[in-house]
């Protein structure tokens, strides 16, 4: 590959999906003749690459008309093997989600069911079981799955408990300085968090805070945390965004693999900390989606008539009073199509750090013993059902849907499209079936492999997904078929769409008497699988009742006793309300 690139020779390989940064050519400068020293096991057992985006807006977005969103990247994996069309998300909540991932359960059996409840890990966790299984683990990226950090289950890498924040860390500050690279930096666009005078107030009455993220400014993340909810445009190279730093210590990685000689099985993590907010992206990337060009989101003006009311719930600003949104959204869609221009640039400059991965698979010669995995842990509702800016309790599709691919050459055959009902649940099965091993328990998904390779046709006809609640406790269990879907909300309206006919959810059918039938069904099904995966929120012995008991309602961060016991429950249909 060519050591330097013009921006037009890089535009052109980047639309093929084999582009790479300055830095990503010198990574793959080498990789030619560490392709010959990577040795193909005998034992049919794939390496195990799981990439994963955080917090992306995928339902809906990039679909309805104006730009696409380029993802180049994960379309050639996708062409490579399996690209799932109905994948949603265990619960619409970092924590809960990378819990599942790592488990297999619902949150209501992993108890994790709030961001930094901090549950114990008193249930297998996949990473821990492929290293009994003669696996070596990696792991670069984000943890927020609990307590510790995956150095705790047998992996090594880049890890830090909670959310935390890379750009602070003394491997990012190596990494600037080994590549001479300036600390990362932005140009604030927008502010969700508050105005340009708070934050100036804010300023000089704790001036030795981490520096506020002003709108006209530039801004460095040196908070604890690396989530502020604000836009803005890279000052400085590429290179120094969190993404590209985790993959090129993958690359560095994968080349070690590669050279050592060793036939044993690796699996590897790669979590990015984007596209969650902030929406930073780089000013190439910022150039493929001109915000005059991003037509109105279909929900943008819901006035929410017909929803529950946990719809309402808004913190950012500003768009909220007294923590419920306001209608019609206080800012111009002018100001929104600015805001979603660069949180689809963050997706695609995302999708090029993946794809700086992808590549160096292709180079080292290991892609084809390596299953590769590539998808979100939950959706963003960014600008639906009357303008909403990040998530809560409430779960459109926007927030469950999720992006998901599946290759493994010689496997899964190349070009498929599956509609069936998938989800997070499935993927730590999948990683220990492909690795032909399992959990010692029974876990709420299953091995999405049967599926990818045509050798199961029969698959799940519905899904389910549940919600704690985030800014608030709210207790809530969705289930979707191909067409319909119901939600059931604790001390709030239930809801139910049409998916086929409404798919942004507009009409609320939970009252509509020609739906009658309909509603009893869905009803019946959520009740099928709560009793299959024991769960029953309403129960003083469930973590959720446990969590209002013990904490004040609304207090974040929450706790939970890290002496909690999962709870086996028999339920009977009548414990959702209105089934029969």
């Amino acid at each position: 590959m060519e050591q330097l690139l013009t921006r037009r020779r890089f535009l052109e390989l980047a639309a093929k999906g084999v582009a790479a940064s300055a830095l990503g050519s010198s990574i793959l400068s080498t990789a030619g003749s560490l392709a010959e020293a990577s040795v193909k096991r005998k034992d049919g057992k794939p390496n195990i690459l799981y990439i994963l985006n955080d917090h992306q807006a995928f339902y809906g977005h990039g679909t309805y008309g104006g730009p696409r969103i380029s993802r180049p990247n994960f379309e050639r994996l996708a062409a490579g093997g399996v690209e799932f069309t109905r994948a949603y998300c265990a619960s619409p909540l970092c924590g809960p989600s990378r819990r599942t991932m790592l488990t297999g359960l619902f949150p209501h059996n992993h108890g994790e069911i709030k961001n930094d409840v901090n549950h114990a890990y008193d249930r297998e966790v996949y990473l821990d079981i492929l290293a009994d299984n003669g696996y070596a683990n990696y792991y670069f990226g984000k943890w927020h799955a609990g307590p510790g950090t995956a150095k705790d289950h047998h992996s090594q890498g880049f890890s830090y408990p909670s959310y935390n924040n890379p750009y602070t860390k003394p491997e990012y500050k190596d990494y600037l300085k080994k590549k001479n690279l300036p600390d990362f930096e932005v140009r604030i666009e927008r502010s969700f968090m508050c105005s340009k005078e708070d934050a100036e107030k804010a300023r000089k009455d704790n001036p030795d805070a981490p520096r506020a993220a002003v709108p006209g400014e530039t801004y460095r993340c040196h908070g604890a945390w690396c989530n502020p909810h604000v836009t803005g445009v890279m000052t400085s190279p590429e290179e120094t965004h969190e993404a590209i730093f985790l993959a090129n210590l993958a690359c560095e990685q994968l080349k070690n693999l590669a050279s050592s000689g060793s036939d044993q099985p690796w699996s590897m993590r790669v979590d990015f900390w984007g596209p969650h907010a902030p929406y930073f992206a780089s000013q190439r990337f910022r150039d493929l989606y001109d915000p005059a060009r991003i037509p109105e989101y279909p929900s943008f003006k819901d006035d929410l008539s017909g929803k529950p009311e946990l719809y309402k719930s808004e913190h950012n600003w500003p768009l909220n009073k007294g923590g419920k949104i306001i209608h019609p959204n206080p800012l111009p869609w002018s100001e929104w199509q600015k805001a979603l221009s660069l949180h689809y640039a963050q997706i695609s400059l995302i999708d090029h750090a993946g794809g700086m991965i992808l590549d160096m698979l292709d180079k080292l010669g290991l892609a084809d013993d390596t299953l590769v995995i590539w998808s979100t842990d939950h959706g963003d509702a960014v600008a639906c059902h009357g303008g909403h800016f990040d998530k809560d309790g409430y779960m459109p599709e926007e927030m469950l849907r999720i992006p998901m691919a599946v290759r493994w050459p010689g496997k899964i055959k190349p070009k498929q499209k599956i509609s069936g009902l998938v989800s997070n649940i499935d993927l730590a099965p999948t990683f220990l079936d492909a690795a032909e091993a399992g959990f010692s328990k029974p876990v709420d998904g299953q091995s999405l492999l049967p599926l990818c390779t045509g050798k199961s046709k029969q698959w799940r006809d519905d899904i389910m997904c549940e919600t704690h609640g985030h800014y608030r406790n709210q207790a809530g269990r969705m289930v979707a078929t191909d067409r319909y879907k119901y939600i059931w909300n604790d001390d709030d309206l239930e809801e139910l769409y049409d998916l086929k006919t409404d798919p942004y959810e507009m009409k609320n059918l939970i009252k509509s008497t020609e739906h009658r039938d309909v509603l009893k069904h869905m009803r019946e099904r959520l009740a099928k699988w709560q009793q299959k995966s024991g769960d029953n929120p309403m129960s003083p012995d469930s973590y959720y009742q446990k969590m209002k008991i013990s904490r004040v309602a609304d207090q974040l961060p929450l706790k939970l006793s890290r002496n909690g016991k999962n709870v086996s429950i028999k339920l009977k249909l009548g414990d959702v309300p209105g089934a029969k």
